[in-house]
C-alpha cells in the first residue's frame, strides 16, 4: 500500500508513539483521524496538523469503552470514506510487584482495579477496535486493509509488569491470529515491540530507574519515536508482511 492511499486510525494518539505516527502518516501524504481520551494533546495535535501536507482529523475515543469505539468507527468512516489502516497503539501503565512485603511482614498486593484497567485499555481495547473496524471495512467492501498492533518488547514479561507483560503478549497473539483469520478478506495484521522508548509515558520512571534500563540496551540510549515510525512505514508499504511483530528495542530483551 501506498502511504498516500493510506485512511488512517491511530489511537492513542495525543501523545508519545501515537502522535508521532500521526503525524509522520499525515507529513507522507496519508489522511488521518487520531483517537484519544486526552482531548487537550488532541488539540495541539490539530493544530500542529496544519503545518503537514496530509490531514489529520481528531475525536475523543475512549478504547476501553465499547460504544464509545462503535462511534468513533462510524465517524472515522464518515470523515475519511472508507477507512483502510488500523492502528491500535493506546496503552498505559499501572505497574506494581504481584506481592511484596512490607515492613512488619504486611504484604502488599497488586490490585485488582490496577489489574483490570490496563488489561482492559490495552488489550480489550485493541479488542473492540480491531473488530468494529473490521466488521465495517467487510460491509463497505474496503480492501485491501492493514491492522498494525503496537506491542512492547516487555511482552516476554518484566518485573512489576504483571499487567502490562500480560496485555503485550496477549497482543502478540492476536497479531498471529487476527492475521490468520482475516488473511482471506483481504487483510493484513501485524505488530511493532518498541524496546524503551522516549515518550511522556516514562515520565513517572525516576532518573536511576530509567538509567538501569538504558544499560541493559546494547545500543546504550533510549529509542526515538521516529525509529518506531520507520518500522510502521515498512510495514505500510510491504505488501507481503502479515502476521509477525517486529521489534525495534536497541537489541534488549527485559
Amino acid at each position: 500500500m501506498k502511504i498516500e492511499e493510506v485512511k488512517a486510525i491511530v489511537t492513542g494518539a495525543a501523545s508519545g508513539i501515537g502522535r508521532c505516527i500521526a503525524i509522520e502518516m499525515s507529513r507522507a501524504g496519508a489522511q488521518v483521524i487520531a483517537g484519544d481520551i486526552d482531548t487537550d494533546g488532541l488539540q495541539e495535535l490539530q493544530a500542529e496538523s496544519n503545518k503537514l501536507p496530509g490531514k489529520i482529523y481528531t475525536e475523543n475515543l475512549d478504547v476501553a469503552n465499547e460504544s464509545s469505539v462503535k462511534t468513533f468507527i462510524e465517524k472515522a468512516n464518515k470523515t475519511l470514506g472508507d477507512v483502510n489502516t488500523l492502528v491500535n497503539n493506546a496503552g498505559i501503565l499501572r505497574d506494581g510487584l504481584l506481592v511484596t512485603r512490607e515492613q512488619e511482614g504486611w504484604l502488599r498486593k497488586l490490585p485488582t482495579a490496577q489489574w483490570k484497567r490496563v488489561i482492559d485499555v490495552n488489550l480489550t481495547g485493541a479488542f473492540f477496535m480491531t473488530r468494529e473496524f473490521v466488521a465495517a471495512a467487510l460491509e463497505i467492501h474496503t480492501s485491501p486493509s492493514l491492522i498494525v498492533n503496537i506491542s512492547s518488547v516487555t511482552s516476554c514479561g518484566n518485573p512489576g509488569q504483571s499487567n502490562y507483560s500480560a496485555s503485550k503478549a496477549g497482543l502478540d497473539a492476536q497479531t498471529r491470529t487476527w492475521a490468520l483469520e482475516l488473511a482471506p478478506h483481504g487483510f493484513r495484521v501485524a505488530g511493532i515491540a518498541p524496546g524503551l522508548t522516549h515518550t511522556p509515558m516514562l515520565a513517572h520512571v525516576s532518573e536511576s530507574a530509567r538509567a538501569e534500563m538504558i544499560d541493559k540496551i546494547p545500543l546504550g540510549r533510549m529509542g526515538k519515536p521516529e525509529e518506531i515510525w520507520q518500522a510502521m512505514r515498512f510495514i505500510v508499504e510491504c505488501d507481503y508482511f502479515t502476521g509477525s511483530t517486529i521489534e525495534v528495542n536497541g537489541g534488549a530483551k527485559f
